[in-house]
């Protein structure tokens, strides 16, 4: 018979192990929930930082507690530690069954629910279920039940206990030691480069085009065209005239014509025409 439980009420547990599942509702806004259990010794406390399970350290070095991890059926999505309670040692007293948001509070999870199953019996009907609903709507962690000893046996309570400051605060009242360095997961995407501005990326030329010319870097012309600029070390390329050294009057002719010496006077009268020579004149 499953137990419809009530805060604070209490049911005999004869199962020898126990599987504590956690269950919402999803939605739009609706934030995951994580299952976690805290082992706690005589004085209320935890014996160490061992005696924590939660998502970074999933199973007690006893091996008597565990956590199953997430799934999702046709009901919804689910969270579950798994108690072998005849194995748990004697040191332990309580072990607390917490659920966390990832610090969203739990105003934003719906019909949040904790059920216990007998983990010994394939498929088998909850033996308990408890529906918890924060005080206040602004907590981020909820201890939602807990099993802790009686009489030589182990019992279940239902607790609905809420931190607003999460899971780190809960686990610290219980004796936790939390380096808040680390409380935060590191992003593991790597930084973006800074960007660089506009003029300070060097930019391709289209091909066929020669890049814009920098102060930096001389362009090289064109193939076949010549060198712009100062009068080039080696001769013109083919087909085209060496760059003039001096400006070009108006009327002068173009550089691939013939070009009078240096110092010479103007050129010759341009009717002028050599006599005929050759085998086929001589003798007339």
């Amino acid at each position: 018979m499953t137990h419809a439980m009530l805060k604070g009420s209490n049911v005999p547990l004869e199962a020898t192990a126990v599987r504590a599942v956690l269950r919402w509702t999803p939605g739009q806004g609706v934030p995951d929930v994580d299952a976690s259990a805290l082992l706690l010794g005589p004085d209320g406390r935890v014996r160490s930082d061992e005696d924590f399970i939660f998502y970074n350290q999933p199973r007690h070095p006893s091996g008597k507690v565990w956590r199953l991890g997430k799934k999702r059926d046709a009901e919804g999505p689910t969270d579950t530690i798994q108690t072998d309670l005849a194995g748990v040692e004697s040191a332990v007293g309580r072990i607390l069954l917490v659920a966390s948001a990832d610090d969203v509070s739990f105003e934003h999870v719906r019909s949040l629910r904790i059920l216990l199953y007998d983990a010994t019996v394939a498929d088998a009907e909850p033996l308990a279920y408890f529906d918890v609903k924060p005080e206040t709507g602004e907590e981020t962690a909820l201890i939602c039940g807990e099993l802790y000893r009686r009489g030589g046996g182990w019992k279940f309570r239902a607790l609905g206990e809420g931190y607003s400051n999460g899971l780190q605060g809960l686990a610290t009242e219980f004796g936790i030691s939390v380096d808040e360095s680390e409380a935060a997961a590191p992003d593991a995407s790597p930084p973006l480069p800074p960007e660089q501005p506009t003029s300070a990326v060097p930019q391709q030329p289209g091909y066929g085009y020669p890049p814009a010319a920098t102060t930096q870097q001389q362009v090289q012309p064109g193939y076949g065209y010549p060198q712009p600029g100062s009068r080039p070390a080696g001769p013109p390329a083919y087909g085209y005239p060496h760059p003039q050294q001096e400006p070009v009057t108006a009327g002068a002719p173009p550089a691939y014509y013939l070009q009078p010496p240096a110092g010479a006077g103007a050129l010759p009268d341009p009717d002028f025409k050599l006599p005929p020579q050759g085998p086929q004149f001589m003798g007339r």
